[in-house]
């Protein structure tokens, strides 16, 4: 008989792994997501700044999983584990498994501040990225209504909190919006009128886990764009449109967005000694859950103890949740036979900073790359990255446009009734 395994997320890890063993005679899989699509989150901020469609970066998972014989999708979210029942609770009903996969992902985190939660702008879904552009779109239109100059800065600053790679592509862009885009879709306001855009870290440096050469390069470049870094400051709060420093200063403004830290989704049923750092499952070397037999963990809600690189666990990007769902579904199908402890290959590290500017670590060596080569090898990863072929051909298409004309198109104001 065929064993039930039940997938739990649909993102890098969990997608990479149906599709490894979605045609095995030896299971039945049921992937279960809260969304009825796949998305590509480093291709989010595009989404939020409309300078990509939502369809462009995101696919249905029913469509996805035509081609695999032995799959079925259920669309509900996931409130419970039940280890001693082998079964899930789900927003909608409940699923029973032989062989559980944790591939959840990682939500933001607001460490415990309710204000930033509640009034801040995430950046972890497609529903953020388009909750994030309507705001941006209203307030700009407001602003050219508004007759008192210090609300319109206030609509018109930008706080961006977390300095890592979304971070500085969102400065990046916002900074390239101002110069090439809102003075001609808007030319009511003056120059004197846009705001500042401001990215904030409580680290040294920008891009903190990349190269002293991709760090330096990129802060220079984001201060030619006229972005203000303040580095070793956090942000400690945000109420009554006022960003409260750590450094005792305050930036006026109505736009905090927030990509300074992520942790992992904590679930009902887990034992408390199988969370570690950022609540991350743990895991051995095979990704099995530590204290459960059935139970394994991809991703970045896994922190896989045994490889001797990763001590703290594996950066929480797409790589490291693809190869280990590669390891995952190589040794499920090896029966009886040893399995293979999972070790990280380092394939280098990308960021992009605006239009012709990106850096590129390569793995070890740390060689860096940096400008329009870095560029392309950016933009080629992430258009092999998108899910299909018609994904990539519309995400190459956007992006020819944009470089030739430095403008985009999507930059509508969309906010449809929810009818359940």
């Amino acid at each position: 008989m065929k064993k039930s395994i039940i997938v739990v997320g649909g993102g890098f890890a969990g997608l990479e792994l149906i599709k490894r063993i979605g045609n095995s005679p030896n299971y039945q899989t049921i992937l279960v997501d809260a969304n009825n699509y796949n998305f590509f989150p480093p291709l989010i901020y595009q989404v939020s700044t409309g300078f990509m469609e939502p369809s462009a970066i995101s696919y249905p998972y029913r469509k996805i999983l035509r081609n695999f014989k032995n799959v079925r999708f259920r669309l509900g979210s996931l409130l419970e584990v039940v280890p001693n029942e082998n079964k899930v609770m789900l927003s909608n009903g409940e699923l029973h498994y032989d062989i559980l996969v944790m591939a959840t992902g990682t939500e933001s985190n607001y460490f415990g501040n309710k204000n930033i939660e509640k009034y801040s702008l995430p950046m972890k879904t497609i529903s953020d990225a388009l909750t994030l552009r309507n705001t941006i779109l209203t307030r700009l239109d407001r602003a050219t209504r508004h007759h008192d100059k210090e609300e319109r800065k206030k609509l018109l600053t930008f706080v961006i909190a977390g300095a890592g790679p979304t971070g500085v592509e969102l400065s990046g862009i916002l900074a390239e919006m101002k110069t090439s885009i809102l003075k001609k879709d808007y030319p009511e306001l003056s120059e004197s009128d846009l705001g500042k855009i401001y990215l904030i870290d409580g680290q040294s440096t920008v891009l903190n886990t990349m190269s002293k050469n991709s760090q330096s390069y990129t802060y220079s470049k984001l201060n030619e764009l006229g972005v203000e870094i303040k580095l070793n400051c956090l942000v400690n709060d945000f109420k009554e449109d006022i960003v409260l420093l750590s450094d005792g200063t305050t930036i006026e403004s109505k736009n905090l967005i927030w990509a300074a830290g992520v942790t992992a989704k904590a679930f009902n049923g887990f034992s408390m000694d199988s969370f570690g750092k950022g609540k991350r499952l743990k895991t051995n070397s095979f990704n099995l859950v530590n204290g459960y037999d059935n139970i394994y963990a991809l991703g970045d809600c896994a922190l896989v103890q045994g490889d001797i690189g990763y001590p703290e666990g594996h950066p929480q990007l797409a790589q490291p949740a693809i190869q280990q769902a590669k390891n995952l579904a190589f040794n499920l199908e090896r029966d009886k036979s040893p399995w293979t402890p999972f070790k990280y290959r380092d394939k280098g590290s990308l960021a992009i900073i605006g239009r012709n500017k990106a850096v590129f670590d390569l793995p070890k060596e740390r060689f860096f790359i940096k400008g329009f080569i870095a560029w392309l090898i950016w933009i080629f990863v992430h258009i092999m990255g998108l899910v299909n072929f018609k994904n990539r051909f519309r995400t190459f298409i956007n992006w020819i446009g944009y470089y030739l004309y430095k403008d985009q198109y999507f930059r509508m104001i969309i906010k449809p009734n929810d009818k359940k």
